[in-house]
């Protein structure tokens, strides 16, 4: 490969390595082993560089390298220091083979049916199918309260609404980081949905950062427009996000998955 293909390729994967991040923490709940993960993939990648399937779209072809890197070592989570992955490996353990991958790629991730497909070497109607039985096993999942923390009062009434459907209680919407820690001390939530900017320019990682100082077992997913801005590599970064403007169906998605896992790492705001 020349320098300049070289360079080309460089650039094409630093564009979607956010996104392969963010893919490898949800399916991981881990960001130290959601990082491993891309880590490999990129070193797969230097090694031998024809592993990057340049007749398909970059995003499709990087995902498809670190797939075959998570489906190699069977997709299996190691417990960390917190030995919190093992307990989650316990509840995973129930669901149908490749339907978490399928989803997150569909939902969270935007992937056509075909190009799921493509990333885990199986047909569009395949992948589908395994879509329809993850949404099955989700409905199954254990219950929980759910606490929002969003100052856009439509945006909240549409979680809200969501998360009671999918059979959780919601604990109420905070929407400064002063109503968020008082909402938290009245009841204690299960899962955290929390929105960057609040209202009186307070922050949702710092009413956040609080909360887990009391609780560092909740996990919590962050609501963004700008999902990249906390995807710099930079420090602690959160295992669950959802971009705004999003869909149900990605908050379903992103719900259902943190509730497996039952930790979330401080964020520097």
């Amino acid at each position: 490969m020349t320098t300049t293909e070289s360079v080309d390729l460089s650039n094409v994967i630093a564009n979607e390595l956010p996104f392969l991040r963010r893919y490898a923490r949800a399916l991981t709940g881990s960001q130290t082993q959601g990082d491993t993960y891309a880590a490999a993939t990129l070193e797969a990648i230097l090694s031998d560089t024809d592993a990057f399937d340049r007749s398909l779209s970059p995003k499709v072809a990087l995902f498809k390298v670190f797939q075959s890197i998570w489906s190699s070592t069977g997709g299996v989570l190691e417990a960390d220091e917190t030995g919190l992955p093992s307990k989650a490996q316990k509840h995973l353990s129930s669901l149908t083979r490749d339907t978490r991958e399928a989803l997150l790629l569909h939902i969270m991730e935007e992937m056509s049916f075909d190009e799921v497909g493509q990333v885990m070497s199986q047909s569009g109607d395949d992948v589908k199918a395994l879509v329809d039985i993850a949404y099955t096993e989700m409905a199954k999942s254990v219950s929980g309260k759910v606490m929002i923390i969003e100052d856009e009062a439509i945006i909240a009434s549409d979680i809200e609404g969501i998360v009671t459907e999918m059979g959780h209680q919601a604990t109420g919407v905070a929407r400064t980081e002063s109503q968020a820690l008082d909402l938290f001390s009245k009841q204690k939530p299960d899962l955290i949905l929390s929105d960057i900017q609040l209202a009186d320019n307070s922050s949702g990682i710092d009413a956040v950062n609080k909360i887990l100082e009391s609780d560092s077992n909740i996990p919590v997913i962050f609501i963004t427009a700008f999902p990249e801005r906390l995807l710099t590599g930079q420090g602690p970064e959160p295992a669950f996000l959802i971009t705004k403007p999003f869909a149900e169906e990605q908050v379903r998605a992103a719900v259902s998955q943190a509730m497996f896992f039952s930790s979330t790492e401080t964020l520097k705001a």
